[in-house]
């Protein structure tokens, strides 16, 4: 739709180069947007997969085998993936129509002639129902580690020490991280000649991403414990601290999600922002011309923006639920505390502290992240756009950074109210009791 709004537009409609970086970035935008999705739903399986190891265990007693748990799994990801996809369709249908009329009855864009119901919906539609297959395929791979001796006794996250040992998932993760950091470097080289590069790119970011991935139960423990030395000294913020490091498995599936989200924000506000500002250097001294692109500038800017708001919020969403599972699975543990003289008040503290310093961590590093592929992206398409190579230095849109920032806090205390509400709540005697 944003191409037909731009192709309506007197000036840009006729720039052929403009035409090509729109749907290069709407190519880019699907795809990375299908990717998050898969993210969050192999880590959304992942946890609720270790919240049902016991049961999955007592299945596997009774004869039940790991790959027809697996197997149940996955079918649940296939249907979810097809429910969502309709869903989305429609919603992200009707919504574009809404904010298409909106946008030509106020005249903040031209009026424009698009087909909503066109044929090539079906494309990312196909997508998110095999990706959310293979994302709940892939989360659930610890199915298949779980021994029926473990219906029997205790079963809970991996430790530390556990996950040192898994060698292979670090080693591929290592690999993925160089080929895809070649793939960028690539990006940046064929985004001299053409903005094509944009889309290697893209495949150099994905691939580097999913390196981060695999290796990050080994990176965000480290900065989650330094972000932790700053909670405080009380026995709540040290226990908060602790829990934050103690599970790296939990720790990085709460964490990936908003380490995504912020990603994504700061990488297309930088990409965005880059754009704007070399469009509009390219226009130099052309005043009628620059008033003329300005505002459709802005306004791709700014529909460009929201999308990516929009997979934020899906982000940040994630936290918050995984924050409450992870309390639910946690009932033993709490009511352990409340039996050793822990009160409500330091219940409380210590929950909104542990999501604390998951989201700082998360947001930092994602920050950095998002700033680093924002670059990325901005000279990959960029490169060429004057005929000639040059390099373009990165905006970093400031404002944005600050609402990402404030986001985050808010952010904090959403995802803390419902847990620390349940927690409190929570009985020792009854909590004790839980099996």
């Amino acid at each position: 739709m944003l191409t037909a709004v731009v192709s309506a537009d007197d000036v840009m409609g006729s720039s052929a180069t403009v035409a090509l970086l729109l749907n290069l970035l709407a190519i880019a935008f699907i795809a990375i947007a299908v990717y998050v999705a898969a993210v969050t739903t192999a880590n959304t399986v992942a946890t609720v997969v270790a919240g049902r190891t016991r049961l999955i265990a007592l299945l596997r007693l009774i004869g039940s085998s790991g790959r027809a748990q697996r197997a149940v799994i996955a079918r649940e990801g296939l249907a979810v993936g097809a429910i969502g996809a309709v869903i989305g369709a429609l919603v992200g249908t009707g919504a574009a129509w809404v904010v298409g009329r909106i946008g030509v009855a106020t005249e903040t864009i031209p009026a424009f002639d698009y087909g909503y119901l066109d044929p090539v919906l079906l494309v990312p539609m196909v997508a998110v129902v095999v990706t959310t297959w293979l994302a709940a395929w892939a989360g659930s791979r610890r199915v298949l580690s779980v021994r029926p001796a473990e219906a029997l006794g205790n079963a809970g996250e991996s430790s530390v020490a556990e996950v040192d040992r898994r060698v292979g998932r670090t080693v591929v993760g290592i690999v993925l991280i160089v080929l895809g950091a070649a793939a960028l470097a690539l990006g940046v080289l064929v985004g001299l000649v053409h903005p094509t590069g944009v889309l290697v790119g893209v495949v150099g970011g994905i691939l580097s991403f999913t390196g981060i991935v695999l290796v990050a139960d080994r990176i965000m423990p480290r900065v989650l414990r330094g972000v932790g030395r700053f909670l405080g000294g009380s026995p709540s913020a040290r226990l908060a601290a602790e829990n934050a490091v103690r599970h790296p498995e939990r720790s990085t599936r709460m964490t990936i999600g908003l380490v995504i989200g912020v990603t994504l924000v700061t990488m297309f506000a930088v990409t965005m922002e880059t754009y704007r500002h070399a469009v509009l250097d390219a226009l130099s001294g052309q005043e009628q011309l620059e008033e003329a692109i300005g505002p459709v500038i802005d306004g791709t800017v700014a529909v460009f923006s929201a999308l990516v708001g929009f997979s934020a919020v899906i982000a940040g969403v994630g936290l918050v639920n995984t924050l409450s599972i992870s309390v639910l699975q946690r009932t033993r543990e709490i009511g352990l505390l409340r039996a050793l003289g822990f009160d409500r008040s330091q219940i409380t503290r210590m929950i909104l502290a542990e999501a604390a310093a998951l989201t700082v961590a998360a947001t930092l590093t994602g920050l950095v992240l998002g700033t680093a592929y924002g670059w990325f992206g901005a000279q990959s398409m960029l490169g060429s756009m004057t005929g000639e190579p040059q390099l373009i230095a990165p905006v970093v849109p400031w404002v944005i950074v600050g609402i990402v920032i404030l986001a985050a806090l808010v952010l904090t205390l959403a995802a803390s109210i419902t847990p620390a509400r349940r927690a409190v709540r929570i009985s020792p005697v009854v909590a004790l009791a839980v099996e």
